[in-house]
């Protein structure tokens, strides 16, 4: 049941991402309001990988098998990063869930050395998400004055 709660607040953000996404133009993505920082588009990327790459880091994927997954994921479009989200949030859900309440509370390290029960990665992957959905709102609504009028909760 927890898992659940949790992973409709994930639902939650990614459903709003995917609405900002929607008032967004392809050449949006480009925008870059602070140098040597992600644009927008390479923000998008990243949050629509997160759900992925935070599932594997919990399954104590190494360092080089992390490079070679974001090396080999490509989201340059707005119809890319939505299909992407969305395919993403669906495979965490499905894992998720059919995790067993030994495996929940199993402990994972990731290669940097932090340890968290499977759970507690969740709870991470929520953070995460929410983290950079707040950084894109701010980008749009502070440096572009494309403020997307939606409600970031339910």
């Amino acid at each position: 049941m927890h898992c659940e709660s949790v992973l409709n607040q994930i639902k939650v953000a990614v459903n709003t991402v995917l609405e900002i996404i929607d008032q967004l133009e392809e050449e949006d993505l480009k925008k870059r309001p602070t140098p040597n920082k992600h644009s927008v588009g390479e923000l998008l990327e990243h949050l629509a990988v997160i759900c992925e790459a935070d599932w594997r880091i919990s399954n104590e994927a190494s360092e080089e098998e992390m490079r070679n997954f974001y090396s080999g994921v490509s989201y340059k479009n707005l119809n890319a990063i939505r299909k992407g989200l969305r395919k993403n949030f669906r495979a965490l859900e499905s894992n998720y869930m059919k995790l067993s309440e030994e495996e929940l509370l199993s402990k994972s390290p990731s290669y940097w050395g932090v340890t968290y029960t499977r759970y507690e990665w969740l709870l991470e992957i929520l953070a995460h998400v929410y983290h950079h959905r707040g950084q894109l709102h701010a980008m749009l609504v502070h440096c572009y004055d494309k403020d997307p009028r939606i409600l970031m909760f339910e």
